[in-house]
């Protein structure tokens, strides 16, 4: 790791070593250097006119939000113009990945926290600890838990934009309808509502999917209960405790009770709820905009409490710059001011469905106005992944198999962990040796 270049020196640094074990074979000669240019003026760029390439993964109702920002920041000044090009999140990190080692990376990214640490390891970010003044961000302005979430290796990488968790989402016309008041927040009361409910002629209120986002339910109840999912140094994979049995009974049990049907498939729960055959669902507060357009009266509540202690998984999108190969300053000042832009005007992406990560954003009416304001009290109950290089890709074959399996009625919850478990701690081992350890 190194600690922020000096000018006459930063361009003969490179990053971390170990390129060819990471999935980027033949890049070690051309790996692109650690650089974040000349500090910016407080009074911004005052360059000459630049373009540059800013790369996101919102292509769904979150990508007009943010293409409006960049046009108006496009529009705020004359020196700097950004090209937004977007991607889809499946692709996103591999493409990002390939175009930075070839000398063709966008300037300035925004990522999924639980990629940060990936990409950090894969050397396409530049660390941000000694810019924070020059972005205009503090810890003082965010919560905790996202703030530390873009660091990895003791080096910051990310500047958090939003968060984004899970959300109770209810059909309030159908639940008028069946003379129910307002949804519980206590796990027990929450059963005893939704067997009202079938009681009052809603057959089925609760859909509880056995793949996407059942896994993000199955954390969410995890931390509830008290359990981690995976050691923070990486090493373990420990979504088997007690806590995730427990868990995983929860979730298997509103299906035997009869509240779910069986065999829900990745989204069809939300698909049920949209065309009123659900009274209550679980989905991440991406989902506000594409509901908001439906004729549903819903509301949105955030994830009741069912273990002892109110948790909820959430994400945040992180605001990063890119290595590059060939750096140059004024793209580097020009990309610093960007990401100050995006910052201090973060209470416009709220128009997204997401909440602003910075404390001061959600304070201004944008945010207040808007409908994920209704769960911003859940924000200190948000927890993330911890930062481990492809920790998605390990979840995605081993945590995700397990849940599937057990609310299927495959396996038991405990068995179907126990294996997951095991599984999954011996790919994250082998990601310790590709990736060097935390």
């Amino acid at each position: 790791m190194f600690d922020r270049p000096q000018p006459m020196t930063r361009r003969a640094l490179l990053g971390l070593g170990g390129v060819a074990g990471l999935g980027l074979a033949g890049c070690a000669a051309t790996a692109p250097l650690v650089d974040v240019g000349p500090a910016l003026p407080d009074s911004g760029y005052d360059g000459p006119p630049v373009r540059l390439s800013y790369w996101t993964g919102f292509t769904g109702g979150d990508g007009p939000t943010m293409r409006a920002i960049v046009d108006q920041f496009n529009g705020s000044q004359d020196l700097i113009t950004v090209e937004m090009n977007t991607v889809q999140w499946g692709q996103y990190y591999q493409r990002v990945a390939a175009a930075v080692h070839a000398g063709k990376g966008p300037d300035v990214g925004a990522l999924q926290i639980d990629q940060l640490a990936t990409q950090s390891a894969r050397q396409t970010l530049n660390p941000l600890d000694d810019v924070l003044g020059e972005l205009a961000v503090s810890s003082d302005d965010y919560p905790a838990e996202v703030w530390d979430g873009g660091v990895f290796r003791d080096q910051r990488f990310g500047v958090p934009l939003d968060v984004h968790s899970l959300a109770s989402y209810a059909n309030r016309g159908m639940l008028d309808e069946a003379g129910l008041g307002e949804i519980p927040t206590d796990g027990a009361e929450y059963l005893t509502f939704l067997q009202e409910a079938q009681g009052a002629g809603i057959e089925e209120p609760f859909w509880m999917p056995n793949r996407w986002p059942a896994h993000l339910m199955f954390l969410s109840l995890l931390w509830q209960f008290g359990g981690e999912p995976y050691a923070e140094d990486g090493t373990q994979a420990t979504f088997d405790s007690d806590a995730g049995v427990q868990a995983l009974e929860w979730m298997r049990g509103v299906v035997e009770s009869g509240l779910s049907p069986d065999n829900v498939a990745v989204d069809s729960q939300y698909t049920a709820f949209k065309d009123n055959r659900g009274a209550v669902t679980w989905d991440g507060i991406w989902q506000i905009n594409d509901v908001g357009g439906t004729e549903l009266d819903w509301e949105l509540t955030p994830v009741p409490t069912v273990g002892p202690d109110p948790a909820v998984w959430a994400s945040s999108h992180q605001l990063v710059l890119f290595k590059s190969r060939q750096p140059d300053d004024n793209r580097l000042q020009a990309g610093k001011e960007f990401i100050r832009y995006l910052a201090e005007n973060s209470a416009a992406w709220a128009e997204s469905g997401m909440i602003p990560a910075r404390s001061s954003a959600r304070e201004e009416p944008q945010f207040l106005d808007s409908t994920s304001s209704s769960i911003a009290d859940a924000v200190p109950t948000m927890r993330f992944l911890p930062a481990v290089p492809a920790l998605g890709d390990v979840q995605a074959q081993t945590l995700e198999l397990a849940v599937s399996d057990a609310v299927l009625g495959r396996a038991a919850p405990a068995e179907a962990l126990r294996a997951q478990a095991a599984r999954a701690t011996t790919l994250m081992q082998a990601n310790l040796e590709k990736f060097g350890g935390n």
